[in-house]
């Protein structure tokens, strides 16, 4: 296949990029780097089968080449105020992506009769009254809370693509995204698992916002990137999620964490700092995946964990 990637350079979108030139795919990457890096894909750039378009998917895109699919990745993604690359602060941006970015990648699809594949988010429930969250849970959301600028534009996405899906008949995927971790993620991302390991690597006790309570499922990067090549690769058109059903507090990461990277400064506890309406708990249930895709995470967090360490204590040396 010739496929589409935009988001090309960012965390996902180059992992993405990386796995279908693996199989023996052409790619052309697209991002407008607002958020993405160009190191994340420099050492692609001698692969023949790449090819990249520097372009902001707000605006019409056109591709001269026949394209197979589309997978539109492009978006702010981090939820932390404090980050440069966090939604909040490109609030506008990040409507836009999903918006009008979600508009123009699906024009491409049709215009190619080619498959479409839409990375929306599990950020779609809100704040979930069902634990584990099912693909038919509507959700629990909050449409001018300070995240609403990434559900609801993740929202809309997902009804925009169901659209051109009845109403076109483009082949379309949607596959909700759950907490991902890996290698080139952003120093400064401001999420926790990069924030544990930085402060872990410098000898620093480890900063837990209130009781430490709160759970996340943590997916290591491969396991989603293949549960999506699946799910592109499969004829079902309804959401699905994909993410590690197994929960872990704050304080079991971060003891974790420093066991890992033998830090012994321990945890320290800090006011509660999460924003407004950051959910307590959040797993979700992947039957559906299992079902539908034979797929299942296979890297626990302690491996995950081993595989990500060495890429933040090399891009911390190089940052001094």
């Amino acid at each position: 296949m010739k496929v589409l990637i935009t988001g090309a350079a960012g965390f996902l979108g180059s992992h993405l990029c990386e796995r279908f030139l693996k199989e023996g795919h052409q790619v052309i990457g697209m991002d407008n780097f607002i958020t993405g890096d160009g190191k994340n894909l420099a050492h692609l750039i001698l692969d023949w089968n790449f090819s990249f378009i520097r372009h902001d998917v707000s605006n019409y895109i056109f591709v001269p080449e026949k394209i197979d699919a589309v997978l539109h990745f492009a978006s702010p993604a981090s939820p932390n105020p404090l980050s440069p690359y966090g939604y909040t602060n490109l609030p506008i941006q990040t409507m836009k992506a999903g918006a009008l970015g979600t508009h123009n990648a699906l024009g491409v699809a049709k215009a190619n009769n080619a498959r479409f594949l839409l990375a929306s988010t599990s950020e779609i429930y809100g704040m979930p009254l069902e634990h584990p969250q099912k693909e038919t849970y509507p959700g629990n959301v909050d449409t001018i809370g300070i995240r609403a600028v990434y559900d609801e534009a993740k929202r809309f996405a997902e009804s925009l693509t169901m659209a051109y899906y009845r109403f076109h008949g483009v082949d379309t995927r949607i596959v909700r995204i759950f907490n991902t971790f890996g290698p080139r993620m952003h120093l400064d991302d401001g999420r926790v698992v990069p924030n544990f390991i930085q402060q872990a690597l410098r000898q620093e006790p480890l900063t837990v916002y209130g009781d430490g309570k709160q759970t996340r499922s943590f997916c290591y990067v491969d396991d989603l990137i293949e549960g999506i090549y699946r799910l592109l690769l499969s004829e079902e058109h309804l959401p699905v999620n994909i993410g590690n059903p197994i929960e872990n507090t704050m304080i079991e990461l971060a003891e974790e964490v420093n066991r890992l990277t033998e830090n012994p400064a321990g945890l320290i506890f800090k006011e509660d700092m999460r924003v407004g309406d950051d959910p307590q708990q959040r797993r979700p249930d992947i039957t559906r995946a299992k079902e539908i895709l034979g797929w299942e995470p296979k890297v626990n967090l302690e491996e995950g964990l081993i595989r990500t360490i060495p890429y933040f204590k090399q891009e911390m040396n190089k940052n001094g």
